[in-house]
């Protein structure tokens, strides 16, 4: 779906990556609703972009969910496209995550979708149009080891969205899963950095993702990877995981010094 002039949400778009991909939605035509819980950050961006309206919620529970996507829809005036992109990471040994943590990941980068697409779908059924467009990640493909609530997360935005999609195929609502490899954002600790330094982990500028996800977006792509070899070890680990296993067993070792704050 073409991105001009339809009414958007973008959650994350105070964020690194949220922010640069608000500026190309806007420079698009876009009429922008941008979500995020940093509320000076949001405040200032929207001033930023002309037109745009800020909406600031907790997307960890359902109701801050229902309440953003009311809101949302209020001042658009309705609601064409969703794109879910607000998320959280963490980079440690699972028995030292905390519970806590756990949950917040779950609820922010799964269930946060999950309650906004089920939001705002019966606006977009009336009308036979839409578009739910899910921010993944090659991690949702590919369980990482110190990864493992992050990867969980993203596996199941994966498994929703092709599920919702095969659901509304009779209808003219999309349903897209982008996933990116890993970006150069703040939502990366000094300890993930210097991890992927020591194991040559591949990292994307935020500008050149942004770039390809918006080009996803208005190709209608259902599933999008970007990334080599990253992409293809998607397709591997799917046939062939435990070649993987083996593929990735002495990155895991350099990364365990990392997540135990060793090194």
């Amino acid at each position: 779906m073409k991105v001009k002039n339809k009414r958007l949400v973008l959650t994350g778009a105070a964020g690194g990556m949220g922010s640069i991909l608000a500026r190309e939605l806007f420079m698009r035509g876009a009429k922008l609703a941008l979500v995020d819980a940093n509320t000076d950050a949001l405040k200032t961006l929207a001033e930023q972009l002309d037109g745009a309206v800020a909406v600031s919620g907790d997307l960890s529970t359902a109701v801050g969910c229902q309440s953003v996507a009311d809101q949302c829809r209020e001042l658009l005036g309705g609601v064409d496209m969703l794109v879910n992109l607000a998320g959280i990471n963490s980079f440690t040994a699972f028995e030292d995550e905390t519970a806590e943590k756990i949950e917040l990941m779950i609820h922010v980068n799964l269930l946060a979708p999950m309650w906004l697409s089920r939001a705002l779908l019966p606006e977009m059924q009336q009308r036979n149009r839409g578009h739910i467009v899910n921010i993944g990640s090659t991690f949702g493909s590919i369980g990482f080891a110190y990864f493992s609530t992050y990867s969980a997360s993203k596996f199941g935005l994966r498994g929703f969205s092709e599920s919702l999609r095969r659901e509304l195929a009779d209808t003219g609502i999309k349903v897209s899963y982008i996933a990116p490899r890993a970006v150069k954002t703040a939502m990366n600790t000094e300890a993930v950095n210097r991890m992927g330094v020591a194991t040559g982990m591949n990292m994307d500028e935020p500008e050149a993702v942004v770039v390809r996800i918006v080009a996803a977006i208005e190709a209608d792509k259902k599933d999008t990877y970007f990334g080599f070899p990253e992409s293809l070890f998607v397709r591997v680990n799917a046939v062939l995981p435990r070649l993987v296993d083996g593929a990735l067993a002495a990155q895991n070792r350099v990364a365990k010094a990392f997540a135990k704050g060793e090194k």
